[in-house]
């Protein structure tokens, strides 16, 4: 069936509300036209706008104060700044920072000045995409935020912790909108089919159709209506089969029913060519799943970690750099406590990189489990930040020299490498005594394996080994008392300085 099936007149509602679509008006996308009016037909987001919530009372009493609002698309940030713009009587400028410049803020600026001196109204100013302006940008709103000229309503879809200055977030407040819920999108669609601005009636989904659009649509309105005028345009009387008919006359000869259209559920499977989930591979879903993976890797939970690996790889995650993310997995929360784990990672970086996808994506399903139910520990990891913190925060220390090579004639007459001891000559191959750190950090210890997998052996000789140092009568560093004595069992290291 060519065109639609239902008219523009068909969504005509009545005169006065400016989400109708009028005779004579350009087309708008079924999503714009159902916008909720009030907060009470807004679906979703009771966090902040049930009853008693903050931003709902603030809104109620007319109290504007700047915000942004920080949400995946869909779930009503746009419509919700423009019913707070109704709600408060206050006039309602937009501009969209994807398309604008700071001419265009300028514009938005002077608008709002002359509407507080002509007509006496606040302006709130709404930017949609507001974390695409750069620091020129943004800071181009603070004196007139800071003034009161306008009211900034941003929406971002973005963390504004890094995409917003600090200067404008201290400004605003933050609210955090959530995907919508199942129910709510199927209340959201629902509405569509009956209310005027929509299909008047006309319209409607089988059970199945409804459950599955809500599923697809990831928490997104806007996604799911835009479905339901697709099917919409497709859909011919005759698809309709769940027997749900209206009354079309009463009386002799005019008992006959006609069916109400309904989009099935093959129709929706059909038109639902691609993949609906939301995954941003530069944004903030792409850093929230990987940091998922990684959670659940630590946590032992071979499940989760498979079902974050395959939401990545389903959105389209590069495959290598997930297996690189493992590698790092495998060194920071495993480490010494099965070195297996740190192998297998790289093994399945090179099979990857041999067999693509999909095949090389079960040897990152198999290296990520068992990087969940290998022994963990962050020994190494915790000990190499400490060494670190202590490199930073401290002076350089000369390279002690028995520690210094001794290449030339000069170097070793300037005693480099002296009194070096070689530790394969020793009893053990361990020099019990002696000190690999400059003296003024003869003390520390970075490095405390757990008690977990191999590190438990590791920790069992190291404790060995200190036995032997404590019980040395050769000391490196001698404390003051014993400056004077002898450092005695001095190798013969004169064939061994270069080693």
């Amino acid at each position: 069936m060519s065109g639609s099936l239902f008219e523009p007149s068909s969504f005509s509602s009545a005169a006065g509300d400016d989400n109708a679509n009028t005779e004579g008006q350009s087309y708008r996308p079924l999503a714009d036209r159902m916008r909720p009016l009030t907060l009470d037909d807004f679906s979703g987001q009771q966090h902040l706008l049930g009853q008693g919530r903050p931003l709902r009372e603030a809104i109620v009493a007319g109290q504007l104060h700047s915000m942004v609002f920080w949400g995946p698309p869909g779930v009503g940030k746009t419509t919700l700044a423009k019913i707070i713009a109704h709600a408060t009587d206050a006039h309602f400028e937009t501009i969209s920072a994807v398309l604008a410049g700071v001419k265009d803020i300028r514009a938005a600026i002077a608008r709002a000045e002359q509407e507080r001196s002509v007509n006496g109204r606040d302006t709130i100013l709404f930017v949609d995409e507001v974390h695409r302006f750069n620091k020129a940008q943004q800071d181009a709103f603070l004196p007139f935020v800071e003034n009161g000229v306008i009211v900034l309503i941003g929406a971002t879809t973005e963390n504004p912790s890094f995409e917003l200055n600090n200067a404008l977030l201290s400004r605003s407040r933050v609210y955090v909108l959530k995907s919508l819920d199942a129910d709510a999108i199927k209340h959201v669609v629902t509405r569509a089919c009956a209310d005027q601005r929509g299909y008047a009636g006309k319209l409607r989904l089988s059970d199945d159709a409804l459950d599955f659009l809500a599923a697809i649509s990831d928490g997104d309105a806007r996604r799911a209506l835009n479905l339901v005028e697709i099917a919409a345009d497709l859909i011919s009387p005759e698809d309709s089969t769940d027997g749900k008919e209206e009354e079309k006359g009463k009386g002799k000869g005019k008992g006959k029913k006609k069916e109400i259209p309904c989009i099935e559920l093959d129709l929706l499977k059909e038109i639902t060519v691609s993949d609906t989930r939301r995954f941003d591979k530069g944004g903030e879903y792409f850093y929230d799943q990987i940091s998922a993976l990684h959670k659940a890797v630590r946590g032992s939970s071979p499940d989760a970690a498979l079902y974050w690996l395959a939401r990545m790889l389903d959105g389209g995650c590069e495959p290598l750099y997930l297996a690189r993310r493992m590698v790092r997995m495998a060194s920071e929360d495993i480490g010494n406590a099965d070195p297996r784990a740190l192998r297998i990672c790289l093994d399945a970086w090179e099979t990857h990189q041999r067999l693509g996808s999909p095949e090389g994506d079960l040897v990152l399903a198999q290296a990520v489990v068992y990087l969940a139910i290998a022994a963990k520990s962050n020994a190494v990891y915790s000990a190499f930040s400490r060494a670190q913190q202590d490199v930073k925060s401290q002076s350089t220390e000369e390279v002690p020299l028995h520690l210094r090579n001794a290449p030339t004639k000069l170097m070793k007459e300037l005693d480099y490498g002296a009194e070096y001891r070689y530790a394969h000559d020793e009893p053990d191959a361990f020099s019990a005594g002696e000190n690999y750190f400059p003296e003024a950090l003869k003390d520390s210890q970075y490095y405390f394996p757990v008690e977990r997998g191999m590190e438990q052996n590791i920790a069992e000789k190291l404790r060995r080994l200190r036995e032997l140092n404590e019980a040395s009568s050769t000391q490196r560093y001698t404390d003051k008392a014993d400056i004077d004595k002898p450092y005695v069992n001095k190798p013969d290291i004169n064939k061994k300085d270069a080693r």
